[in-house]
């Protein structure tokens, strides 16, 4: 059965346009409380937590109140990453976790997140309920029955902490200079103390949120202040997080972006090196072809997910493998981590370079991306189905042919976006950036 509002992570949308607006955020909330209260022993309880938007305030309290009336008890994080809720979910014996964020999205921008109470996105079968529950009247408990809100006023200690504890005991990071930047979002109070309390030397950036400025030319999503600020405070690493801290991406000493199957590659590479390796690494239909190459160099598979940290970890779960992540930073290291968490992917990369005694440069060295060109179309007003038989599919089936054992085609609707992206990738950038233009002018004519 298709969803109507649930799209690859949450709901999201742009504030005041449907479904992000205050009265269905109200009826959400009420759905939710309903939903996750099936089956709980005694009165369920729910955490929500927001990333800095503006925004955020007036859904927290619609939040707060669908709750309530559907007799849920709520614990308010305030601003923090959303792995910060995944984790307080679990520790506070929640029936939920909520997050209000539209993660890398400007701040006009809004959505909802869920965790279950292992701290895991929901599954497909949740959504479809919560949704059903939505087209329900809403009713109120009696009063005898309503559920209270409290504020938990040290979360962002227990996270920090927890953060921390995630680095191997013994080591630190002594003598290594960072930047981080935090785009204005979530991590904003987090990220600054772990790595300085870790013995880095610290410079902060993006870490003064206003409410409007959250991934304003800041974080992963503009990563070229953070680059600039690397090279000219001669740092070792740049750190860039997203708004709710969810994906990261890293620089290097001279500059260079290394992204997040880079980052993939890096941490694969030094579990083998201290014996910890699975058979292999998940990536996404998005994963770049070079980290495939270079995995199999080292004789481990990548085996790519439907795009979505969701779909990446359920096929780790099934593989039984604890590595997997997207090219955009979403990194999950499930020995640590039951979701993307831009902190402790981080922090593992970092653990990588201090026990090797070696560069993020050198470390990342054995893999060579192959170029990727990405080009984002508006939806077609009719929307995105079978193609096949179609002008699209027949500039597809050409492409396809060009590239042929040297490179390859995706298009895919976006789940955050109302876009179709084209993604090309082989072996020279200009060969490969006709062919996605050649494909988007069919896409923008058929419209």
């Amino acid at each position: 059965m298709a969803k109507r509002y649930f799209g690859t992570d949450g709901i999201r949308g742009r504030v005041g346009e449907a479904p992000i607006t205050p009265d269905f955020v109200l009826k959400l909330g009420w759905a939710c409380g309903r939903v996750f209260s099936r089956g709980w022993q005694g009165k369920a309880t729910v955490l929500i937590g927001k990333d800095t938007r503006v925004s955020g305030y007036m859904f927290e309290s619609a939040l707060e109140a669908g709750l309530v009336a559907a007799g849920v008890d709520v614990k308010l994080l305030g601003p923090m990453p959303t792995p910060a809720i995944a984790l307080m979910t679990r520790n506070q014996n929640a029936a939920a976790g909520i997050v209000i964020s539209a993660s890398h999205n400007p701040f006009f921008d809004n959505g909802i997140k869920f965790f279950c109470d292992q701290g895991s996105k929901l599954t497909d079968e949740i959504e479809l309920a919560i949704e059903a529950m939505i087209d329900e009247k809403m009713t109120t408990v009696e009063s005898a029955a309503l559920g209270k809100a409290t504020r938990i006023v040290d979360a962002a200690g227990r996270y920090i902490e927890y953060c921390k504890a995630t680095f191997p005991e013994g080591r630190s990071l002594r003598g290594l200079k960072l930047v981080i930047d935090c785009a204005h979002g979530a991590t904003y109070h987090i990220a600054p103390q772990v790595f300085t309390e870790l013995g880095a030397q610290v410079e902060v950036i993006g870490a003064a949120p206003d409410g409007f400025n959250i991934n304003d030319g800041v974080g992963s999503t503009a990563i070229e202040l953070l680059q600039a600020q690397v090279v000219e405070k001669k740092a070792d690493v740049g750190i860039a997080f997203d708004g709710d801290g969810d994906r990261v991406l890293m620089v290097d000493a001279q500059g260079a972006l290394v992204d997040g199957d880079e980052l993939l590659y890096v941490l694969a590479m030094h579990r083998v090196a201290t014996g910890r390796s699975d058979p292999g690494v998940v990536g996404t239909q998005m994963s770049n072809m070079g980290l495939e190459l270079a995995l199999a160099e080292q004789g481990l598979q990548l085996q790519r997910a439907k795009v979505g940290d969701r779909y990446v970890k359920e096929l780790m779960y099934a593989n039984g493998w604890r590595l997997g992540g997207e090219s955009s930073g979403h990194i999950i290291c499930s020995d640590v981590a039951t979701t993307g968490d831009g902190i402790v992917a981080a922090l593992q990369v970092l653990s990588a370079v201090v026990a090797s005694g070696k560069s993020l440069s050198e470390l990342r060295s054995g893999m060579k991306s192959l170029p990727q060109i990405m080009i984002n179309v508006p939806t077609p007003p009719s929307g995105w189905g079978d193609h096949t038989d179609t002008p699209v599919g027949a500039v597809c089936r050409e492409v396809e042919a060009v590239l042929e054992g040297r490179g390859r085609l995706l298009l895919r609707p976006s789940g955050t976006e109302p876009v179709v992206r084209i993604m090309v990738e082989g072996e020279d950038e200009s060969e490969i950036k006709g062919l996605a233009e050649r494909v988007a002018d069919v896409i923008r004519s058929s419209a």
